[in-house]
């Protein structure tokens, strides 16, 4: 059972394990609200779940650490797992999917445990963790449906709360909820005033629509970039810590999401995986009644695949404004081109790239599409672009 001593008892085991991680105060990132960060992406492992994992094998009996542990997990509770068996010098098995990212099988590995690749995805891999566990009395460390789990994930709201004493409301990514519930119980068992505010992905609300509708609901399938939170069905345990102690759970877009990894990076030069800039966007798109609050937005991991990174980049740059495209049709004769460029140039925009294309239905036999791609400041930036070239006569299509 879940109790307040609990999460204190896990402070205390969790010291010389993992790192404590000081709020930093946001600037520049949402205005209408004082903006602190909890950085777990500078967590030992770069995520929050080493807290869980570690206070979980921490817990088991000397008979099932003699056996070890098994784990299922594509990412960050793998690391957690490893690392935490490894510092108590525990064996531990992570069974991983054939698909996952080679950098996060060196990762596990690295951290101390066996790796059992498991052809399929996700759910082909669990089961054969399940199978595993059976056959050889392995004890299952389950990502985030285990009360010591979310002891240890609870030991955030204690930094918190010691830190930022007059926290109006702690907003908090929701995967299969171990965080959040970690961290909502704790909370509301010291300072039931402070709100506690979930968020999920559009493209994996399983604890959203399961709250809204009053009973657990399973997803066909989740899609989203913040691959950390994407849980087809929340656990029974966390399900009812969200619907007692948790004020609100929001949506935020995965354009959103990719916004506010942009952010992080530019204004306080941190990098955040999907999930773990999941809060801060659902601060700065005001999912949220925050305005006058002190609140602080749990980051919640860091561990992003550096070869997609280009691309949430650039959908960041598009969401907010600072790369945008135009297609113009215009008269294929001289001096168009220079036209279009001075008026972007004295607009105070960039042009990036251009492509002419002359094959196309335009109104005019001797008509031809320009494609440009600028560096615009934002939206209103772009607009301003736009009515200068329509105000010399170019006929915007897109």
């Amino acid at each position: 059972m879940l109790t307040l001593d609990k999460v204190f008892n896990a402070q205390t085991v969790l010291k010389n394990i993992i790192r404590e991680t000081n709020l930093v105060r946001a600037y520049g990132v949402a205005d209408k609200c004082e903006l602190y960060l909890k950085p777990e992406n500078l967590q030992i492992t770069g995520s929050f779940k080493v807290r869980g994992s570690a206070y979980k094998i921490a817990m088991l009996s000397d008979e099932e650490k003699q056996k070890g542990v098994i784990a299922c997990s594509a990412g960050n509770h793998a690391q957690g797992v490893a690392l935490a068996a490894t510092k108590n010098g525990i064996k531990s098995l992570i069974c991983l999917p054939d698909t996952a990212p080679i950098s996060k099988v060196e990762a596990t590995k690295g951290y101390g445990a066996d790796v059992c690749l498991v052809e399929g995805c996700y759910d082909d891999a669990y089961k054969k963790a399940l199978e595993l566990k059976e056959k050889e009395g392995y004890t299952f460390v389950h990502p985030f449906d285990d009360e010591n789990v979310i002891a240890g994930q609870g030991t955030i709201a204690l930094e918190v709360l010691n830190e930022l004493d007059d926290v109006d409301a702690i907003v908090v990514p929701v995967g299969g909820g171990g965080l959040i519930s970690g961290i909502a119980y704790t909370v509301k068992q010291i300072r039931p005033s402070v709100k506690i505010y979930g968020v999920q992905v559009a493209g994996a609300p399983s604890m959203y629509n399961s709250i809204k509708d009053g009973e657990i609901e399973c997803l066909q399938s989740v899609s989203t970039i913040a691959d950390g939170i994407a849980v087809k069905q929340p656990g029974e345990n966390t399900y009812k810590f969200v619907r007692e102690y948790v004020d609100e759970i929001a949506l935020v877009s995965d354009d959103e999401v990719a916004s506010a990894i942009l952010t992080l990076i530019e204004k306080q030069k941190m990098i955040a995986e999907g999930a773990g800039a999941a809060a801060v966007a659902a601060v700065m798109f005001d999912k949220f009644n925050l305005k006058g609050k002190k609140v602080v937005a749990i980051v919640s991991g860091g561990n992003i695949d550096v070869t997609s990174l280009s691309r949430v980049i650039e959908r960041g740059l598009m969401k907010s404004g600072r790369s945008s495209s135009l297609l113009l049709e215009l008269m294929d004769k001289p001096g168009q081109l220079k036209d279009v460029s001075r008026i972007i140039a004295d607009c105070g925009g960039n042009v990036t790239s251009v492509h002419h294309e002359r094959a196309g239905s335009t109104e005019s036999v001797n008509g031809c599409y320009l494609r440009i791609k600028m560096e615009t400041r934002n939206y209103e930036h772009v607009i301003e672009i736009k009515k200068a070239l329509q105000s010399e006569g170019f006929k915007i299509v897109e």
